[in-house]
């Protein structure tokens, strides 16, 4: 049976790029991970994981909640510079 960890090294995004999809989606984290995962394989998937992070960072700024945006903020530099291919949102 493979773990979460398993899952997560076999995967093309780290455990802070799970983490905001599974925030903005409200959902488990192994499901974040599944639906990761296959959005980096579609043609606008790393459009819409890089919009999630956005939308993520922004509800973070409403919140006030300044460490969470940093951390955010490097999750989001960190996807772009990894999936640089049809990473453009406005």
């Amino acid at each position: 049976m493979l773990t979460f960890e398993d899952c997560l090294g076999l995967c093309e995004l780290t455990q802070d790029e799970i983490d905001a999809i599974a925030q903005h989606e409200h959902i488990p984290e192994m499901a974040a991970l599944e639906l990761g995962e296959y959005l980096v394989h579609t043609d606008d998937g790393v459009r819409m994981i890089k919009r999630m992070i956005l939308d993520d960072i922004a509800d973070a700024k409403r919140r006030k909640d300044i460490e969470r945006v940093l951390c955010l903020k490097m999750t989001l530099r960190h996807f772009v510079d990894t999936h640089p291919d049809n990473a453009n949102v406005d």
